[in-house]
């Protein structure tokens, strides 16, 4: 089968779910249009990158392609856009798996004057509607499993996740070097079935971004949003101290090079103040994949570039 005919029958089997991605965009955009959130797009190509230890950029011949809107949506916020969201393309390199993809689809947004809490409350709100609008009910369907959205979600601390899912503490888990084996095999299969549920309060050390707890400056406002094991957001209330930002990109540079990777220079567009707020960012495809009820992340695009 030639290369054009194999991608017309690659799309041809995904228009019922191509038509549902639509609607479930166009929901997302009047959700915050409604709310007079501002919708911004800013570049995919830029000169310098955000350093995280654990995500690597794709580099060009002329800078990277971002790996997430923050920096850039960050400096619209410090130039006084206070409530704004994006829908955009992502890139990330060595990304690929039954639900990853190296080029991705996500949703960011920003909201001023609100803490990680609210901004939980936030991400209720935007799934729940959008259920609702969809299918006139509050449940959803996924792989054999039903999903009550009903507001409140269930919310446990990283610490509580790890003793209740895993052999082996949060910390025991970290010092060992093994925390993101631990999670991936034996906390988040066991998360968000029956009722979506927030992890929240993650030690400093994995919130690069993220501002700390006053009462408790170890742990940091950080959240990730779980449905049948899938992770769909990961959310925080926004670190605005520029100096401390520094130290904490010095220190994933420093993770980075004992991983034998690359480092990146501070961003010197990035110097500007930052307003009290919490932005999440959310994986379009996974979320497409619950309302589909797909198991792979490939049946919820378009198509792939080794489709064409």
């Amino acid at each position: 089968m030639s290369p054009g005919l194999r991608n017309r029958n690659v799309i041809k089997k995904k228009k019922d779910v191509l038509v549902l991605r639509a609607k479930i965009l166009d929901l997302i955009r009047l959700f915050f249009k409604e709310r007079e959130f501002i919708e911004v797009e800013t570049p995919f190509i830029l000169p310098y990158i955000i350093p995280e230890a654990y995500i690597d950029p794709i580099k060009t011949e002329v800078g990277y392609l971002h790996t997430s809107p923050e920096l850039c949506m960050k400096m619209l916020l410090g130039l006084g856009c206070n409530n704004i969201f994006q829908i955009c393309k992502c890139f990330r390199k060595g990304e690929r798996s039954k639900i990853h993809l190296p080029e991705f689809t996500m949703l960011e947004w920003y909201h001023v004057g609100i803490d990680y809490n609210k901004l939980m409350e936030e991400c209720e709100l935007l799934i729940r509607n959008i259920c609702y609008k969809l299918f006139n009910k509050e449940k959803i369907n996924y792989q054999g499993n039903e999903v009550d959205l009903a507001t409140p979600w269930n919310r446990i601390s990283l610490t509580n996740a790890f003793e209740k899912y895993a052999n082996i503490s949060l910390y025991e888990a970290v010092d060992k070097g093994i925390f993101e084996e631990i999670l991936v095999y034996k906390v988040e299969p066991k998360l968000g079935f029956k009722q979506p549920v927030f992890v929240k309060d993650y030690p400093a050390s994995m919130a690069a971004l993220a501002k700390l707890q006053d009462h408790n400056p170890n742990i940091a406002e950080r959240f990730e949003l779980y449905i049948c094991g899938l992770e769909i957001a990961n959310g925080y209330t926004e670190l605005t101290d520029m100096a401390e930002m520094k130290k904490r990109w010095e220190t994933e540079n420093q993770k980075r090079t004992q991983m034998g990777k690359c480092v990146y220079p501070f961003p010197n567009g990035y110097k500007i103040n930052i307003p009290d707020c919490s932005g999440v960012a959310l994986g379009i495809d996974r979320l497409i994949m619950l309302f589909s009820d797909k198991d792979r992340i490939d049946s919820v695009v378009s198509m792939l570039s080794e489709d064409i």
